[in-house]
């Protein structure tokens, strides 16, 4: 079984029964999934780019913050997949 990176509708866990062929779902979650590690590599060079300039207000940080966090929640959800 592969957990997919999406949920339910009622947040539940999305499951695909493969046998390690692939298929048309299997590579939209490899699509996602690949999209996913992009965006957190994306935020990354930017929370760098940010710790460099002291002028960055509170906010901003605050606001990277909650993202790096969901980007982290998917690296590791793609990483224990």
């Amino acid at each position: 079984m592969r957990l997919l990176p999406w949920t339910t509708t009622d947040d539940r866990p999305c499951l695909l029964i493969t046998d390690g062929e692939g298929g048309p779902v299997s590579d939209l979650a490899d699509g996602i999934e690949e999209m996913q590690l992009d965006i957190g590599e994306e935020l990354l060079r930017h929370a760098r780019a940010m710790h460099a300039d002291p002028k960055v207000p509170d906010r901003e940080f605050r606001f990277l913050s909650r993202r790096l966090a969901e980007a982290l929640s998917d690296a590791l959800r793609v990483a224990r997949n």
